[in-house]
């Protein structure tokens, strides 16, 4: 697509009839202090996708769903034939989350879909915008298991028996949502694509920090989660000496002050957290006989990664004793760069348009790096103010997203060339 048709389609893109419908959106599930708690496979999940749907439709897309209940909307090209162009994040939120998580990227493909009526354009390629399915994994996990199973990562059978808080088998939620959707033609989960460009919010304080427009995402950081649990003997706080005893908690003390000196960072890229900690039995006068908790790490670099993961067991071996400590490792996943071509779209797609911009890897997971296995892939940021998310303080300008909207717009059009 030539530059210039490019930039009309930038130009159409309505910051206002963004903001406004997610606002919209964002009054489903609404949680006080401006908060949303729509999580996947939910009524109110079932009802946020109803209204995007009535809007892609009102765009001129066709819209249809797969097996994953992934939704897709897709307008035409102007090539029969050719593989389409993707774009598109998720629509369920954390239980305490924000309004712009993830629904701003499903909105700013949906936006796209509008520039392109309301401008009378039309891509070489198809453009379709997904909704995966369950990127969160606040209700069922893990998350991007649509994404999962669309990229052939994991079959989706594997997330069948996988229960919420409540019980209810993610196979039976599935079912229950493609059910309220059967008006909808069903499509191959799976397919083709020539590019996917994903638009999220930033979630981290870099781009407002060094007053920058565009986050030009070149990977997402690798990651180890472990969960560490640290076994003594259960006593009376009273009567049992503290050198006789094998406190498990003080044990745990020592073990994460010893994984805080092993993962210390001058430069600041590593991500070290412990997360949850559970205490057995529990009681206010009973020394601990058990504690588990769990370890977050994360870095850029795959040999950075594995040698601090890989030093983790014995560090707290050691720092338990008299205890006796465990580790499994319940995920990982190693650094990925994404598409250098993309990339380099994203960048000049933000320069031609007048946006500052900054290199930067993601530190939070999303569905692109499961695409990023089957398809070429690349995603932008927009600033996220006090880097706050997952938290209904959560907050990007009207603005900024449709800055980030129009990158996109611009970065989509210039993949949509077919050449013979």
């Amino acid at each position: 697509m030539p530059v210039d048709q490019g930039l009309r389609l930038a130009e159409s893109v309505s910051e206002t009839r963004q903001w406004d419908r997610l606002m919209e959106l964002a009054r489903i599930g609404a949680i006080p202090g401006d908060g949303v708690n729509r999580q996947a496979l939910t009524a109110l999940d079932r009802q946020a996708r109803r209204l995007m749907i009535a809007w892609a439709e009102e765009a001129g897309a066709t819209v249809s769903v797969d097996d994953a209940a992934n939704l897709w909307f897709r307008v035409e090209g102007r090539i029969p034939g050719a593989t389409p162009l993707l774009t598109g994040s998720h629509m369920d939120s954390q239980p305490a989350g924000g309004r712009f998580d993830g629904i701003y990227g499903v909105m700013a493909g949906l936006e796209i879909l509008c520039a392109l009526k309301d401008s009378g354009l039309t891509l070489d390629r198809p453009l379709e915008v997904v909704a995966w399915t369950n990127e969160e994994g606040s209700r069922f996990a893990p998350g991007c298991m649509g994404s999962m199973a669309w990229a052939g990562t994991k079959p989706l059978a594997a997330f069948a028996e996988t229960r919420d808080a409540e019980g209810i088998r993610f196979a039976d939620a599935l079912a229950e949502q493609l059910a309220a959707e059967a008006d909808l033609p069903r499509r191959p989960l799976g397919g083709q694509a020539h590019a996917y460009i994903e638009a999220h919010i930033e979630q981290g304080p870099k781009l407002e920090t060094e007053a920058l427009d565009i986050g030009v995402v070149t990977g997402i950081q690798g990651s180890r989660w472990l969960t560490v649990t640290i076994t003594g003997a259960s006593a009376h706080a009273g009567t049992t000496p503290v050198s006789l005893r094998r406190d498990a908690m003080q044990a745990t003390m020592r073990a994460i002050a010893a994984l805080n000196t092993l993962t210390a960072d001058p430069t600041d890229v590593l991500r070290f957290t412990v997360g949850s900690l559970t205490v057995e039995p529990g009681s206010s006068n009973s020394v601990a006989g058990m504690v588990r908790f769990t370890i977050d790490l994360r870095h850029p670099d795959a040999v950075v990664l594995a040698a601090i993961g890989d030093a983790v067991a014995a560090t707290v071996a050691e720092a338990a004793l008299p205890c006796v400590a465990t580790i499994e490792e319940r995920f990982s996943a190693a650094p990925l760069d994404f598409d250098a071509d993309l990339v380099t779209a994203v960048r000049e797609a933000a320069e031609t348009l007048g946006q500052s911009w900054s290199l930067m890897p993601s530190g939070a997971f999303h569905d692109a790096q499961l695409v990023a296995g089957a398809v070429p892939s690349a995603m932008i940021f927009v600033p996220s103010r006090a880097g706050i998310s997952h938290n209904p303080a959560e907050f990007t300008s009207a603005a900024q997203l449709a800055a980030g909207t129009r990158v996109l717009a611009a970065a989509l059009a210039s993949q949509s060339r077919v050449t013979n």
